[in-house]
């Protein structure tokens, strides 16, 4: 019956997935040939703060809730309610933070003045999304995964339906407003994953106000979690924050032009890497129907089953990632071409491909991690492996072999996680 489970899990995921990565690729074409190469370089030295603040904003509730909803040894309601008051409070002092932040990160650390309205702007979508993952980690927990399928497929839906209505206009005013209309749009597509979440939530139970009042119990249940997991996140974010940061300030030392790192560090990150990252929707499916499965297993002490579900975990990630790194690897200008009508990071993207076939492996990795309860191990990974893509960058960046330096740091990152992560998966599930 679990093996039906899991399979079907991943079975709803990888085809909900699909489909979202479908639409994401449309959008990604869509945006980046109406805001164009300048746009996409801005929205990529943006994001590294994005994610920072989304994580510190989740607080890792959603992989937690969905931990302790899947042992099902807890009062699932009073999980759940126990956890909004830690979202309000921590979304408000963030909120707070970005507003009097976002003038000296876009000025004094990305050295790129017109960032400051897009990140200020964060500080309005955070609260959106931190809900929407949160209602997302209960229906993982539960094993629900349609929910999950159709909000997220509808979510993708209206954020292309804006892009296409507003983005337009907006170029007429300005490329700025453009570019934090697309952090804004967020907040939309959010919103409507939120209603279409709560509408598959159980009928029968009653909410009353008693309910958000925090409880003693699940409130140490879930920080006991939370925020070991979250300082993983939060070093893995932190990192990649400080990384165009890091960039810009070495290559600007060496000599090379403002608009050269921008354009670069933009087709890097805005068309080589999400374009190498296509399998992620299948691994992350795969990662996200591990952690129901192993939690449950791990907890009740059945290592054989938990080492074979790791197993397949790992087989149908690197079977579906083998094919589109042969593919990618083979015909990388063609493929940026198609995507994005351009063939601008061709070389980048032929030297990366065959070491991002391991990134795929990455993920259910850590995922496992995370489900056997190994919060420490995970911030223990994240921090060193951190330290090391930060060193590593550093170094490399000062050959002065321009952009060349960061790809190489990123190789040394992917290696590093997944051996650490070997060592400690080895360790917890060799038996006795």
């Amino acid at each position: 019956m679990n093996k039906e489970k899991f399979i079907k899990s991943a079975i709803i995921l990888t085809i909900g997935g699909a489909i979202t990565k479908l639409l994401g690729m449309v959008i990604k074409i869509v945006q980046t040939r109406l805001v164009g190469l300048e746009g996409i370089a801005l929205y990529s030295l943006i994001f590294p703060t994005f994610s920072l603040f989304m994580s510190m904003a989740q607080l890792s509730l959603p992989t937690t809730i969905s931990k302790l909803v899947s042992e099902d040894r807890n009062n699932n309601k009073k999980l759940f309610f126990s956890s909004f008051p830690i979202v309000i409070i921590t979304n408000f002092v963030l909120m707070m933070i970005l507003i009097f932040t976002s003038k000296a990160i876009s000025t004094s650390f990305l050295k790129e003045p017109r960032c400051y309205l897009p990140i200020l702007s964060i500080a309005l979508v955070l609260p959106f999304e931190a809900l929407s993952n949160l209602l997302r980690g209960y229906f993982f927990g539960k094993e629900r995964m349609i929910p999950h399928v159709i909000s997220h497929v509808i979510e993708q839906i209206v954020r292309l339906v804006c892009i296409i209505l507003f983005i337009p206009t907006l170029l007429k005013v300005n490329l700025i407003y453009a570019v934090t209309f697309l952090i804004l749009v967020n907040l939309m597509s959010e919103f409507t994953s939120i209603l279409i979440l709560l509408l598959f939530l159980p009928r029968n139970v009653e909410i009353r106000k008693k309910d958000f009042i925090p409880r003693h119990r699940e409130l140490n249940q879930i920080l006991s979690l939370a925020i070991p997991t979250t300082g993983s996140r939060l070093v893995g974010n932190v990192g990649y924050f400080l990384e165009p940061i890091i960039i810009t300030g070495i290559l600007s030392f060496l000599g090379y032009s403002n608009s050269y790192i921008l354009e670069e560090y933009g087709i890097i990150s805005g068309f080589v890497i999400p374009l190498l990252l296509i399998p992620s929707f299948f691994t992350n499916a795969v990662s996200q129907a591990l952690i129901p499965v192993i939690s449950k297993s791990y907890s009740h002490g059945d290592i054989p089953y938990t080492k074979k579900k790791l197993k397949q975990g790992l087989i149908f990630s690197f079977l579906v990632g083998l094919p589109v790194t042969f593919f990618f690897f083979l015909f990388p200008g063609w493929s940026l071409n198609l995507v994005y009508h351009t063939t601008k990071g061709t070389s980048y993207m032929k030297f990366l491909a065959p070491f991002f076939l391991f990134q795929y492996i990455e993920t259910p990795l850590s995922a496992s991690l995370q489900a056997m309860g190994k919060a420490k191990e995970t911030f223990t990974i994240s921090w060193q492996s951190v330290l090391i893509r930060s060193i590593s960058l550093v170094l490399f960046l000062c050959f002065n072999i321009g952009m060349w330096g960061f790809l190489l740091s990123l190789i040394v990152n992917i290696f590093y996680t997944i051996y650490k992560s070997g060592i400690y998966l080895k360790k917890y599930l060799s038996e006795a």
